[in-house]
């Protein structure tokens, strides 16, 4: 089998693909600017240091590793962030993934497995978002994938590529032998932060609206483990490997938690309260998402 090629496979969710799939006997060429990543985070296989969007650099790695498979994790992620500077998760996300499929399409690479989130959807207006549900990101980074995702679509039908489009909801937790995990600093994802402020690394936890129609008033979320989110990478790539036409397909366990219950959750296993406090809502985040 030929090397799979693991763009931001130094991150977070893209390291945890890349070790699964050393573990599963693929050889692994991982690219990433490090950016937010570490490379100390690659286990498995071959480190390039660079960005997805050197189009030289990128048409040499393909042609010299005769790469058929591309899994692209490599992003910005931070939602208020991209509210702050949408040019740069445009410019990142969105012309970097057009530069990268160009340079898939002059090399014939035939699977792509593209990390996308549920952002696209925005604000549902049911509890549960399926993968027909209206697309209306409400933030830069929900459109910037958006837009990526379209690109994909046209690219697949305008030649041999074929694609999994995976729309994450709330990724958690680590590798389980503790070989990686989430490091990048000033992360904002709720259990992370949750966690460095019963560590003291963070002197307050923020919640974001109290008001939702929710039983305790906060947002109600999908949290999947980043070891069952890496699995269903290498599902995905399977299926395209036996032939699977383009698809779209969220991931998550079908049912959420609300903040606060993270939040207690997290006390029980701590042993004490966290230092928690109310904010006002932080425009573009949608507030239930499951």
């Amino acid at each position: 089998m030929r090397p799979v090629l693991v763009t931001g496979g130094a991150g977070y969710i893209g390291s945890h693909v890349a070790r699964q799939l050393g573990e599963g006997g693929r050889a692994v060429v991982v690219v990433d600017n490090l950016s937010t990543g570490f490379e100390k985070a690659v286990v498995h296989g071959t480190f390039i240091a660079g960005d997805v969007g050197d189009r030289k650099l990128m048409d040499r790695v393909l042609q010299e590793h005769g790469i058929d498979t591309v899994m692209h994790f490599a992003a910005h992620t931070i939602v208020p962030e991209s509210v702050r500077d949408p040019l740069k998760y445009y410019g990142n996300n969105t012309c970097k993934t057009r530069a990268l499929l160009e340079a898939c399409a002059h090399a014939g690479v035939t699977h792509f497995v593209f990390s996308s989130t549920a952002a696209v959807y925005g604000i549902p207006t049911t509890p549960v978002a399926f993968e027909d549900s209206p697309t209306c990101p409400i933030n830069p980074y929900g459109t910037s994938k958006l837009v990526s995702e379209w690109m994909l679509r046209d690219v697949a039908a305008a030649s041999r590529l074929r694609y999994v489009i995976l729309r994450y909801f709330n990724v958690a937790g680590s590798d389980p032998e503790g070989r990686i995990g989430q490091s990048t600093r000033e992360a904002t994802l709720l259990i992370k932060v949750a966690a460095e402020v019963a560590l003291g690394k963070r002197a307050a936890l923020s919640i974001f609206g109290s008001d939702y129609p929710t039983p305790d008033g906060t947002g109600i979320r999908d949290y999947i483990h980043v070891d069952d989110l890496a699995c269903a990478h290498l599902r995905a790539l399977e299926y395209l490997e036996r032939g699977g036409e383009p698809v779209v397909l969220n991931c998550g366990y079908g049912h959420g938690y609300s903040v606060r219950e993270v939040i207690r959750a997290i006390e029980k296993i701590h042993g004490q309260r966290l230092n928690v406090r109310s904010d006002p809502v932080c425009f573009g985040v949608a507030p239930a998402l499951r």
